[in-house]
């Protein structure tokens, strides 16, 4: 028989003020050019263009998988030997391909310059290329930038600095307009209509999301706004949101039955709505969910799983496999631990639970040889030596471009880490 999971499982203990092992050393991390493989999907008439090199497009090109003679949202102006030797003035090369872009793509209504590891190498100035470009182009166009050089980022700060890029072109909210809500962070098209509708149904009216899956539908923002954070890598975008005068509702993120609920039940509490009506919209999706998560229960429940910090979705992740899949987390690393995002996630994650902060590839090898988990979760430079070494691991990067979060994608949360697990069965029988 399936039961529905307790909207408010008790904690045992957690990791409130548990001591954090803060490692800096060398690092094994994607860039944050990474996250315009998924935003450019979500903001629909956006454009990405990467200033950098050669190795900058293969990686983005490679990473999105665009076939030939597919017209992406994004491309890379090629930083080259006459621009290193200064032969070439490269802002005025930047205005010739910017143009001839848009003349090309009329459609396009922002256009991101993002920054790389070679551009800011040899001091490009793009944030004075976008005043300038935006100046020239707009109404039609809006022109901004950020970086995602992989010099001091890890990949998902990419979208943190192109959502924190956004913030101080939204508009002001009316004086008049009643408090609305905001929920930040780019989620798949599906998960974001799922939202919408339990939002709308709990009592929350008018819900906006940032991104906006077009330019003309961004929200406005002001003192009276509410955000809501789908993602924990957001602490930028959060900051300058708090610049305008929003307020966070603090939650745990989304992520399997147990976030989702809390989640929800946040954005309802901080609108004067009862937690017995999120409890009766929800009944039948924490239903559904709970019976599929009992599936991929059997081959977790027990296991062990060891986190390398790369997504900063490590600590929503962790807390998810230990509470609700009966899994055991030696350690759970990630690039940043922000405490105040974090703190109902940290609370809610089992007393005991190592944590670590930042990277030293080699003794974070060394734990984890030593421990030799069930599961390892890393990025994908990790993943294949340690397989060759018989550990099963699964690709942090996986956790961005699958719909993970909600009741609805819960058992597909669950069925990335029981994948390699069975996978592993097969090739040791």
């Amino acid at each position: 028989m399936t039961t529905v999971i307790p909207l408010h499982a008790e904690a045992t203990g957690g990791c409130s003020t548990a001591p954090v092992l803060r490692e800096r050393g060398q690092r094994e991390v994607f860039c944050g050019l990474t996250g315009i493989v998924w935003l450019h999907r979500k903001i629909q008439d956006a454009f990405f263009l990467v200033v950098g090199s050669r190795t900058c497009a293969h990686l983005v090109q490679s990473a999105a998988g665009v076939m030939i003679f597919a017209e992406p949202r994004f491309a890379t102006a090629i930083i080259d030997e006459r621009d290193l030797a200064g032969l070439a003035d490269a802002q005025d090369e930047l205005d010739r391909v910017v143009t001839r872009l848009l003349e090309r793509r009329p459609e396009i209504r922002t256009l991101f310059l993002v920054g790389s590891c070679p551009s800011e190498v040899i001091k490009l100035d793009l944030s004075r290329a976008a005043q300038r470009l935006s100046s020239h182009f707009m109404p039609a166009v809006r022109v901004l930038n950020y970086s995602g050089s992989g010099i001091e980022t890890t990949f998902t700060q990419g979208e943190d600095a192109c959502l924190a890029s956004l913030v101080p072109t939204l508009a002001p909210l009316p004086g008049a307009a009643a408090p609305g809500l905001v929920v930040v962070g780019a989620l798949p098209d599906v998960v974001e209509d799922q939202f919408a509708r339990l939002l709308a149904e709990i009592g929350i009216a008018g819900v906006q999301f940032l991104p906006a899956r077009h330019a003309a539908r961004m929200p406005a923002v002001g003192a009276g706004t509410r955000f809501l954070l789908a993602q924990p890598f957001l602490a930028d975008t959060a900051k300058a949101l708090e610049g305008r005068g929003a307020r966070r509702i603090a939650a745990p993120f989304p992520l399997g039955v147990e976030g989702t609920t809390r989640w929800l039940e946040a954005a309802a509490a901080a609108f004067g709505i009862p937690a017995s009506r999120v409890a009766r919209v929800t009944e039948a999706a924490r239903a559904r969910a709970a019976a599929a998560l009992a599936r991929q229960r059997t081959a977790l429940q027990g296991k062990t799983v060891f986190f390398f910090p790369d997504s900063q979705l490590e600590l929503p992740i962790a807390r998810f496999l230990a509470r609700e899949l009966g899994m055991q987390v030696l350690e759970a690393g990630t690039p940043y631990l922000h405490r105040e995002h974090l703190a109902d996630e940290l609370a809610l994650l089992p007393a005991g639970t190592r944590l670590s902060e930042g990277q030293d590839v080699d003794r974070q090898l060394d734990r984890c040889r030593d421990q030799r988990p069930d599961l390892t979760v890393c990025g994908l430079g990790l993943a294949n030596p340690l397989e060759a070494e018989g550990l099963a691991t699964k690709w942090s990067i996986e956790l961005v471009f699958t719909p993970i979060h909600g009741y609805e994608q819960a058992a597909d949360l669950a069925e990335l880490f029981a994948r390699p697990l069975r996978r592993r069965e097969l090739l040791s029988a």
